[in-house]
């Protein structure tokens, strides 16, 4: 899979969680179902500009939300990474 680093790194998870993980100098990015983690490493590097220690990913489950005991909607399945950066890199961009 060698596409371009936008189409694997869809978009930062800004939650409770994630915030919490940036004092470890982790980053949560929302990431492409068939990325693997070296392609999600190599992207970060070249989005960001910065060095990447480690990646974690996980596969995060659609939920079916309902109402008043009827089904409206069934969220997406997807894909997320928690991407730890080297001693002394920080991604400014993210503005977090």
């Amino acid at each position: 899979m060698s596409e371009i680093p936008q189409a694997i790194i869809l978009e930062p998870v800004v939650s409770e969680k994630g915030t919490q993980l940036l004092r470890e100098n982790k980053y949560v990015f929302k990431v492409s179902l068939k990325a693997g983690k070296v392609e999600i490493k190599k992207a970060v590097e070249e989005l960001f500009k910065v060095r990447v220690e480690n990646v974690r990913t996980m596969h995060v489950r659609s939920k079916t939300r309902k109402r008043r005991g009827r089904v409206l909607e069934k969220s997406s399945h997807w894909k997320k990474a928690i991407v730890k950066l080297k001693e002394g890199e920080a991604i400014e961009e993210l503005g977090v």
